[in-house]
């Protein structure tokens, strides 16, 4: 399967991505850039969107981006710095940028944004295992 085919299709079996409203805007191989829109029902007691959302936006892109090389990618450890409260409505973006891959292991800083203007910025450490995406 091409690299940039893979993220379409982890994302038709994810059904908590597509819970959320997550659409893949940009992929290609090493690179994702995906977005949401804010819903009601993803509010917390004080009407701002449970950190788990834009958590979730970045760690979706940070996937799809690790698995784009062909061969299946876990997250082992991540991390979230939230900057911006986010409010029902807003369209939020998170693209993932893998630069090299040499081993086992890749490191990932995904920015979250709304309207250019960074919300959260999230870290992650990838594992590559050997096994290989297939049609």
């Amino acid at each position: 399967m091409k690299g940039e085919q893979i993220p379409y299709k982890m994302l038709s079996q994810d059904a908590y991505s597509q819970w959320l409203g997550i659409e893949i805007l940009e992929c290609e191989i090493g690179r994702c850039k995906v977005g949401m829109t804010i819903r009601k029902e993803m509010l917390n007691s004080m009407n701002k969107a449970h950190g788990g959302i834009s958590y979730s936006l970045a760690d979706t892109a940070f996937g799809f981006a690790a698995n784009t090389h062909g061969k299946y990618a876990v997250s082992i450890e991540t991390s979230i710095n939230h900057i911006e409260a986010l409010c029902e409505g807003d369209y939020i973006v998170a693209e993932s940028v893998i630069e090299t891959v040499k081993n086992k292991l890749g490191f990932n800083i995904i920015e979250v944004k709304r309207e250019g203007e960074m919300v959260a910025l999230f870290k992650g450490v990838v594992y590559r295992t050997q096994k290989d995406w297939e049609e």
